[in-house]
């Protein structure tokens, strides 16, 4: 009997889907289930006057579980966390909305750029990723303190009133180490990641979708709002999750840029962990953060799967 042609082109489990499926979950499961499992374990453990205490441990012929679960009694009962979270997620919020203000419109002129012209602004968006994360920082640092030609021309032209105004700055001329000068430089640390998102998903957008649009009657700042914006929220989405996420631990910018009332929870954690040689309770700031971000979004894309098969 000849095998089928199914047969012949069959590949097994561990070539085929399986290979597929199988990579992304083992490197998801080595890289970031493993080690959210050990600050999981230090988070319940105790700390001992060098090192952290064995969760488990067997003497006498019995094992012994120590679970100290008064870290995270503390981090619900205690301002200083519940305020430091809230700030990370107010200014992480608002770094957001600055990367959407300002990468929308550039992502949507890259994509309606001729092809020639496309190239060399991708270029100029990845551009900052060739140097340090750090110098760029130091840079933001240099152009707001005084003497910057960034804080001469905000003063200058009298915007630091404005500034004062919003709440941003302490005093006029007073640009480092505020509300200000840490959005700016979260907002230029992560605009290319809203960027690049929006424009991937612009670049594919089929343009006979405007001329019906246009055909009907509609304005074309109509058109943007009921066509391209509606078109463009998987981009909206995929770029504020990654503005979003890492915005909330941030550490560098803060340190560097922030001041005392823009505290985050990403300087708490160091100064638990380092200053306070506590990592159990650096642990347990840590996985109350992790559970904070990806709880929410489990239950939106549990939401949203549920919404496309109602739609089918």
């Amino acid at each position: 009997m000849q095998p089928t042609r199914h047969s012949r082109t069959s590949l097994p489990w561990w070539r085929g889907r399986g290979l597929v499926i199988g990579v992304p979950y083992a490197w998801l499961l080595l890289f970031f289930l493993a080690p959210f499992l050990i600050v999981a374990k230090y988070s319940i453990s105790e700390m001992g006057d060098v090192r952290v205490e064995d969760l488990v441990t067997y003497a006498n012929g019995a094992v012994k579980l120590a679970a100290k679960y008064t870290n995270y009694v503390t981090v619900f009962t205690d301002s200083l966390y519940f305020n430091a979270y809230l700030a990370s997620l107010k200014y992480a919020l608002c770094t957001t909305l600055c990367c959407l203000a300002i990468g929308y419109p550039f992502a949507y002129f890259m994509a309606r750029a001729r092809a020639s012209v496309q190239a060399l602004l991708l270029m100029l968006v990845m551009l900052p990723f060739w140097t340090s994360f750090l110098l760029r920082v130091y840079a933001w640092k240099g152009l707001l303190d005084e003497g910057g030609w960034v804080a001469n021309a905000i003063v200058g032209l009298h915007l630091d009133q404005a500034l004062l105004a919003m709440g941003l700055i302490e005093a006029p001329g007073q640009l480092m180490h505020t509300t200000f000068s840490l959005l700016v430089g979260m907002t230029y640390t992560y605009l290319p990641f809203m960027i690049l998102p929006l424009y991937a998903n612009l670049s594919k957008m089929d343009l006979r979708l405007l001329e019906a649009a246009s055909d009907l009657g509609a304005t074309p700042w109509v058109a943007f709002w009921r066509v391209t914006v509606p078109m463009s929220i998987a981009g909206i989405v995929a770029g504020s999750m990654l503005v979003f996420i890492p915005c909330v631990g941030e550490y560098v910018t803060p340190e560097l840029l922030g001041g005392p009332q823009t505290l985050m929870i990403g300087r708490v954690i160091w100064d638990e962990n380092f200053s306070n040689n506590d990592p159990p309770m650096a642990s347990t700031i840590a996985v109350v953060l992790v559970l904070l971000i990806v709880v929410p979004l489990a239950l939106f894309n549990r939401y949203q799967a549920r919404v496309e098969e109602a739609t089918k």
